[in-house]
């Protein structure tokens, strides 16, 4: 089980790059961020209930009742996340968020393992394990400094705004850990994922609402929907393959790891995203920089793992 999960987190980890392409076409078709991550959430959550019911493991839902409610709101974290991303980003600038939101995850699932609040025996903070955070953090550290472009959102006097960074990326491996205790009251993992975007879509529609009638946001429009490439709908998918995939591992490999391949994985993806173009997106030169950042980053999920 362990053997699979190590390569299966580093290409769910990948598939937020497809994710993250596949939303900026939703995004431009809705005029609307906010309808754009409800419309995907909710492609992800009927993917689940349909492969729940197909494999016969949708009448564990009839255990939600009797479950603790925490265990069940684990989806309001990408929620969470997402809004995240639409307020920081015009404040921060997508490189230094990225950066914070890494680290985010990075913090938080250190100390989820050496906790045990990640569903194994607390994890003693020995060698291999500082070794391997220190290399984790050094690498996304080096990935923002080696993104290509000027920064043009200075962050001197945003500690708000960078606490809201580190907390949005934070809330991701608690989401991994809430929803693995869902899973060991149900007992079957893609009814887990379907509730976890049930509530995610439900959380994103009520941002929407606000949006529009509080911030006077312009109100979504369906009409760019038919002229929108076929593959603007896989991001539901990526995004089910992600969160399933995360809360099957961290109880197995431990947060750290399991966190640590999924951003590595999206990294090594966006590589090839940026060079290449694809999914309609900016065409970006790779620097030396931000690759040795990577190689950081697997190198200390390594350490962590087999050390």
């Amino acid at each position: 089980m362990e053997t699979l999960l190590i390569p299966a987190s580093l290409f769910a980890g990948g598939l937020l790059a497809v994710q993250a392409g596949a939303n900026a076409q939703l995004s431009k078709a809705t005029g609307s961020p906010f309808a754009a991550t409800t419309l995907q959430l909710s492609v992800g959550t009927l993917a689940l209930l349909v492969l729940a019911l197909l494999t016969g493991t949708l009448t564990a839902a009839a255990a939600l009742p009797h479950v603790p409610w925490w265990h069940a709101v684990g989806g309001v974290a990408s929620a969470i996340y997402v809004v995240s991303t639409i307020l920081l980003f015009p404040r921060l600038g997508a490189i230094v968020s990225v950066g914070l939101f890494i680290a985010g995850q990075m913090l938080a699932s250190f100390v989820l393992d050496v906790t045990g609040l990640a569903g194994d025996a607390p994890r003693t903070v020995d060698a291999p394990l500082a070794v391997g955070m220190l290399a984790l953090l050094a690498g996304a550290a080096i990935i923002v400094k080696g993104q290509s472009g000027r920064q043009s959102h200075p962050v001197a006097g945003k500690a708000g705004w960078i606490m809201l960074a580190l907390l949005a990326g934070a809330v991701l491996p608690v989401q991994g850990v809430v929803n693995g205790l869902l899973r060991h009251d149900l007992g079957a993992p893609l009814v887990v994922g379907a509730v976890s975007f049930l509530v995610a879509t439900l959380a994103m529609a009520v941002a929407l609402l606000f949006s529009t009638t509080v911030l006077r946001a312009p109100a979504p429009t369906l009409q760019g929907l038919p002229s929108m490439p076929w593959w603007g709908w896989l991001g539901g998918f990526a995004g089910a393959i992600y969160v399933t995939t995360v809360f099957t591992a961290i109880p197995v490999i431990g947060a750290s790891a399991a966190i640590g391949l999924t951003v590595a994985g999206q990294q090594v993806a966006s590589v090839f995203v940026d060079r290449h173009g694809w999914f309609r997106l900016p065409q970006r030169d790779v620097s030396a920089l931000r690759l040795t950042g990577v190689v950081l980053l697997l190198a200390g999920v390594a350490v962590i793992k087999l050390l």
